[in-house]
């Protein structure tokens, strides 16, 4: 059984102040029907009544049932309840419901039901949803959208028992909902059963198919009991009887008629517009002057003193006497005297600035007491009790070992400037300095490390406290440490001319004459150097990283050792280290790396490939050489095996030196490059035969400059200075030559 219906108007609730205050119908029009207020462009009357826009808004009030009822068309039956200017109103429309007994189906109600709406108004897709109720129901919705295209939705529930029901949700057990499209003008229900309830009777003989306001729905608390006679227990019964439900409706002004009397407008995508007031206005915007200035002074307001009125709007002020917004919160305060501001001004500022100041020497005292509390920290976890401890031990026997502090070194370094860095190695990092007493040294930063044991901090101070003892002219002098920093910072003299390694192999025409005479006294020095360590100082001292880089010069080109960063200092009884393997690759005794014992022969090895880099001029290692010659110490053993030494030496030693010194030093470095550090020489002898080298060497000069003196002495020609003639011999000469009248000391030979 089908219900047709069109829908022609719509009614909205009207707010009551709104109504109270001023007519929203048209002048002369009825302004209400029963309890609902008909606003313009909607009205009643007959039709060439000008109380309505046009035949799309207009209503007739039935009071035929005793009780006015606003009905949207003469021909249609539902009330329309509220009407809203803002685009929405409220109208009850019946429900369809499919019902059975033991019989079959009962007739009651309707089955199907059609709505159709004109182009103005659409079930609103906000506020409505389509919503069915039973344990035996299928209900379709089908309709026909604004743009023309056709649709078919609708919700299926079936159960056997109310007991599967959850009282308070539409969960879709005994009750589902499914929302609309925007934009509905016609709806079309029809609702069926699977098996004509047979197997719900006794709890649900009946289904029920609706479009509902969701607001309403959702007051409506649905439960199981609702399923045995939900129509004559829960639903709203309209004025012939018939059950209804509350259904939201959007209408719109159609563009065609557009007359815009209002102050704006909103354009709605669907094709037609809602007008409204601007703010601070109120009113009916679609009749002209419809939209009144509201005053809001004489309503709920911000103010708090003076309330002034203006076109759309107001203003808050302050009474004379007093200054302010005016508005609730700051509001108005009392003016006070010129004088009392001036004083309350200067007061507030000398307040500030003390305020200020506290605050400033608070936080300078709260940083120097954390600054101090930081260093503490870090001068214990770097071991400075234990070096206290240690300085105390010694008796004043510490040398002249100082324990700087962690800004005097800051400021020698500026901020540890990257632009005073001196080189950058395994250990650390060397900055350039000067102390406060001008002197120039090297820092040298250690690296940060993760974890650091009780043990390696103990093996660190016994290890400080030795070097602070080392006083040997070719090993750089320790001048003090900083324990009060994050990392440990050593401080040593500044050696100036760089390093052995830049002079052999990265010469520039400003460096001194690398001469073979200049070659043998470094060697000389550093052999020195190192034996000195091995076994002339306190405790013995391996240096663990021998190389040319870790060998300074001054400015006389002395030669120094330096970075005792690996070194470790080892008791007299014992002969060798076992330590993780550390070192500098090409410079690293194989012996050593195979084992992990370090001895005072594994620093013997080392020095024979400085001892080879000065012979040779070649880095220690090289991929400019082929194979197994790419370490300098394969290649330079593997030449003498071949009698190619002259070959592979450099330029400046075979063209100054002296063939068969050359050989002593080269059969020196090759012992000490030996595989079997037994066979290796101690440095003790390396430096013996070194200096008795260069002994002889002295020796023969002066030798060869007593025969050059005689003979001048028997032919007395008129000589020069020979200036192939050596410092020793000239000194020597010039000694002897005391007695003589000014005549030349050495005469030039033909």
């Amino acid at each position: 059984m089908g219900w047709n219906i069109v829908v022609v108007s719509v009614i909205l609730l009207l707010n009551a102040s709104s109504t109270s205050s001023q007519s929203l119908a048209k002048p002369g029009c009825q302004q209400k029907c029963g309890d609902v207020n008909i606003p313009y462009p909607f009205g009643v009357g007959n039709n060439d009544s000008d109380c309505f826009r046009d035949s799309h808004f207009h209503f007739v009030c039935n009071t035929s049932s005793g009780h006015p009822v606003l009905l949207g068309f003469p021909r249609g039956n539902i009330p329309f309840r509220n009407i809203s200017l803002e685009g929405q109103t409220t109208v009850h429309i019946p429900i369809a419901m499919d019902c059975y007994n033991q019989g079959g189906r009962t007739y009651d109600g309707f089955q199907e039901i059609d709505i159709y709406l004109k182009k103005q108004f659409s079930f609103s897709s906000t506020r409505t949803k389509f919503t069915a109720i039973g344990c035996d129901t299928k209900a379709y919705m089908s309709s026909s959208l604004s743009s023309g295209y056709s649709f078919t939705s609708g919700c299926i529930s079936f159960c056997t028992s109310d007991e599967t029901l959850i009282n308070g949700s539409c969960s879709g057990i005994g009750c589902c909902q499914t929302s609309i499209p925007n934009g509905l003008h016609i709806f079309n229900v029809s609702l069926y059963s699977f098996y004509n309830h047979n197997y719900s009777l006794d709890f649900n003989p009946c289904s029920y198919a609706f479009l509902a306001d969701q607001d309403w729905f959702n007051n409506f608390n649905f439960s199981s009991p609702d399923l045995m006679d939900l129509p004559k227990k829960r639903l709203p019964i309209r004025y012939d009887g018939a059950p209804v439900t509350p259904v939201v409706l959007d209408w719109l002004r159609m563009w065609r008629q557009h007359l815009l009397l209002s102050d704006s407008s909103n354009p709605n995508p669907t094709g037609g517009y809602n007008c409204h007031c601007k703010q601070g206005y109120r009113g009916n915007p679609y009749l002209p002057e419809g939209c009144q200035d509201i005053d809001e002074c004489k309503e709920d307001n911000n103010c708090t003193h003076v309330c002034t009125n203006t076109v759309g709007s107001y203003k808050c002020s302050c009474p004379k006497g007093t200054h302010g917004d005016g508005l609730s919160g700051t509001g108005c305060i009392k003016n006070r005297s010129r004088t009392f501001a001036i004083v309350t001004g200067i007061g507030s500022s000398l307040a500030l600035l003390l305020s200020f100041f506290a605050s400033f020497w608070l936080y300078q005292l709260h940083k120097r007491i954390r600054s101090k509390k930081i260093k503490e920290k870090f001068f214990k976890q770097n071991g400075g009790l234990l070096l206290q401890q240690q300085i105390s031990l010694e008796e004043g026997n510490f040398g002249n070992t100082k324990i700087f502090h962690g800004e005097e070194l800051e400021k020698a370094t500026d901020h540890y400037n990257v632009n005073r860095i001196l080189g950058e190695g395994g250990q650390g990092t060397v900055y350039k300095g000067m102390l406060t007493d001008g002197r120039i040294v090297a820092i040298k930063k250690s690296k940060k490390v993760e974890m650091v044991d009780e043990v390696q901090i103990k093996q660190f101070i016994n290890e400080l406290v030795v070097l602070s003892k080392i006083n040997h002219r070719n090993v750089v002098k320790l001048l003090g440490c900083c324990l009060e920093t994050e990392v440990p910072l050593l401080v040593y003299e500044f050696i100036s001319s760089g390093t052995l390694f830049n002079h052999i192999h990265d010469r520039s025409d400003d460096d001194m004459p690398f001469t073979w005479d200049n070659r043998l006294r470094i060697a000389t020095e550093v052999a020195g150097a190192l034996s000195y360590l091995h076994s002339a100082a306190s405790i013995p001292i391996y240096h663990r990283d021998v190389k040319s880089s870790n060998i300074l010069l001054d400015d006389k080109y002395r030669a120094k050792v330096s970075d005792f960063g690996t070194s470790r200092p080892i008791a007299v009884d014992k002969t060798h280290l076992t330590t993780a393997v550390q070192g500098t690759l090409g410079y690293l005794d194989p012996q050593y790396f195979q084992s992990s014992q370090f001895t005072e022969k594994s620093d013997v090895y080392s020095f024979g490939v400085v001892l080879v880099e000065l012979l040779t001029g070649e880095k220690p290692i090289s991929s400019f050489r082929p194979g197994e010659n790419k370490s300098l110490a394969t290649y330079f053993l593997s030449s003498m095996e071949e009698n190619r030494l002259f070959e592979i030496l450099d330029a400046q030693v075979v063209k100054k030196g002296e063939k068969a010194e050359i050989e002593v030093v080269s059969n020196l470095a090759k012992r000490c490059l030996d595989l079997n550090g037994k066979n290796r020489p101690t440095m003790k002898e390396v430096t013996v035969e070194l200096e008795g080298l260069r002994i002889s060497k002295a020796h023969t000069l002066v030798q060869e400059n007593h025969q050059e003196m005689d003979y001048c002495l028997i032919n007395r020609p008129t000589c020069l200075q020979d200036s192939g003639s050596t410092s020793i011999g000239y000194k020597y000469l010039e000694k002897k030559a005391k007695p003589l009248d000014d005549q030349p000391l050495l005469c030039n030979t033909y």
